[in-house]
């Protein structure tokens, strides 16, 4: 599969197939995708808190925003929610700040969620002290990211966005997730 593809393939999905199983080694294999990622100053101030069982999802499933567009939708239903987590925590022991280290890690770890036929979702809108306490996460780190993975049970798609109009994602009557993009030549501001 090509880069391009990989990245349209990479989207937000917010609903899952929950019963599928996302097994402890793919969620390692993931992990040494942002092992490998670019790191400030190679620092490597990331580490990573694994969930793939439904007592700990059922954990950390509260402390999470879904969808800050979709004003009447609180998130995914009971069968729909995430079969695992990777949460990204920064290891203020290392640094203090993790510029955008777990972005880039993230990013990684989604595009490679695609490659193999799973979707996920990087939520930012998680209540992290909340979190950290309820996984008892030691104050040495810090939350940064939360990322929910799965079997994708919904359609994503883009499409162009009309100057004028909301840019903001959405859902149509038939459920489809739409999230409209900007063109190639609105985003470059100098061309070669």
């Amino acid at each position: 599969m090509d880069m391009k593809t990989l990245v349209r393939l990479s989207r937000s999905y917010r609903r899952f197939d929950e019963s599928h199983v996302i097994e402890g080694q793919t969620l390692r294999d993931l992990v040494e995708l942002a092992q490998y990622s670019p790191s400030g100053i190679n620092n490597q101030p990331l580490k990573f808190w694994l969930s793939n069982n439904p007592e700990t999802n059922g954990k950390i499933f509260p402390h999470l925003g879904w969808a800050g567009s979709l004003k009447d939708w609180k998130g995914p239903a009971k069968g729909e929610r995430p079969s695992a987590y990777i949460i990204i925590l920064g290891d203020k022991e290392v640094q203090l700040n993790f510029g955008v280290d777990h972005g880039i890690a993230a990013q990684s770890i989604l595009l490679g969620a695609a490659e193999i036929g799973l979707g996920g979702c990087m939520i930012g809108s998680a209540r992290r002290e909340a979190l950290q306490r309820e996984l008892e996460i030691p104050k040495r780190y810090q939350v940064l990211l939360v990322l929910a993975l799965g079997k994708p049970a919904e359609t994503v798609v883009t499409e162009p966005y009309v100057p004028g109009e909301d840019i903001r994602y959405y859902r149509d009557s038939e459920g489809v997730h739409h999230v409209p993009k900007r063109s190639l030549e609105e985003l470059i501001l100098r061309d070669v």
